[in-house]
């Protein structure tokens, strides 16, 4: 029996591929290719074009072959672009998300791991972050999130497809050896864009805001390796398949860096000076987003391997620096 997973040729998708085949699974890909690259997913696996609001498609993709589960990451997640253009999200999040549950429960498939947010806390109530703290999402991108996880609530109750919700926080890092990372345009995670300037792409880094209340003003974030954030969605399977009921975890490191830090250890990672200007703050950015993930190590079995912010940086700038136009080298 095989795994469906949605959104297999993006940033995460195509990592959580190649781990699974490494775990011996057997993979069927579904990607629109609306922002993923096809020379990411691993030829070993059954690669299908298809937009899961294709209800016929889709069906096809499940008649075609014995899927016994689902991992979802297939979404737009631009948090800018869902406060422009919220018809999009909801279009694309949403509505894909009832067309891939329907045409799951019409093929008795009934367990779905699903690629969820940090953006569904919206401010945080409290540091570190907690599963059942309130979601009350301040962009369309998170909003849209939530409503996801809610439906496969009400799925689960109705249907009986059990799913897990992983909400993490900022995936960064590359496979070993610059195999396969991240290429999105445009960019918009600190990573690659403080990355960007030893590559020549630009002068300088832009810093928004200095003035936060952390210890050098400049906002923290928690940094989990896309290769453990792979880990964690195979264990959520293995949970479900177990029989266990549905559930919602965190995924991070439990550990913040400021902007300012990751600027520094990219200097030393590089061995550039990489220039950074302060500018204004920009609207909704928090100033401390980190996650507890004790919930997803104490029930999950999860245990973060790759959590150095030099080693996440270092696999970085070796993917960067091999592939500086991303895929398309």
């Amino acid at each position: 029996m095989a795994i469906m997973i949605v959104g297999g040729a993006g940033y995460i998708g195509s990592h959580a591929v190649k781990y699974l085949i490494e775990q011996g699974e057997d993979i069927v890909v579904v990607d629109n290719m609306q922002s993923g690259h096809r020379e990411a997913v691993d030829e070993k696996a059954d690669f299908w074009k298809v937009d899961i609001r294709d209800r016929e498609a889709l069906d096809e993709v499940f008649k075609s072959r014995d899927i016994e589960s689902v991992i979802h990451f297939g979404a737009n997640s631009l948090v800018g672009e869902s406060m422009e253009n919220p018809s999009l999200y909801f279009n694309n999040n949403v509505y894909g998300m009832i067309c891939l549950l329907d045409v799951m429960k019409d093929n008795g498939v009934d367990k779905i791991v699903f690629s969820s947010t940090a953006a569904a806390y919206g401010e945080p109530e409290q540091v570190p972050i907690l599963e059942g703290d309130r979601t009350e999402p301040t962009n369309t991108y998170g909003e849209t999130k939530v409503i996801m996880e809610k439906m496969m609530k009400w799925y689960d109750r109705a249907y009986g497809i059990r799913f897990v919700a992983l909400r993490y926080f900022n995936a960064c890092g590359a496979w070993d050896g610059g195999l396969i990372g991240e290429d999105h345009s445009p960019e918009t995670h600190l990573i690659p864009v403080v990355l960007q300037v030893p590559l020549g792409k630009r002068d300088k880094i832009m810093i928004f805001g200095s003035d936060y209340p952390t210890e050098d003003g400049t906002c923290i974030r928690d940094y989990i390796h896309v290769r453990d954030l792979a880990s964690a969605h195979y264990l959520a399977l293995q949970y479900l398949r177990s029989g266990k009921p549905s559930d919602v975890f965190n995924l991070g490191s439990g550990t913040g860096y400021s902007v300012k830090e990751i600027i520094e250890v990219a200097r030393e990672v590089v061995g550039h000076p990489i220039p950074a200007e302060v500018a204004g703050r920009r609207a909704g950015d928090p100033a401390v987003l980190i996650a507890s993930s004790e919930k997803a190590k104490t029930i999950l079995g999860w245990q973060p391997e790759y959590d150095d912010i030099t080693r996440i940086v270092t696999d970085a700038w070796q993917w960067h620096s091999s592939h500086p136009d991303g895929f398309s080298d």
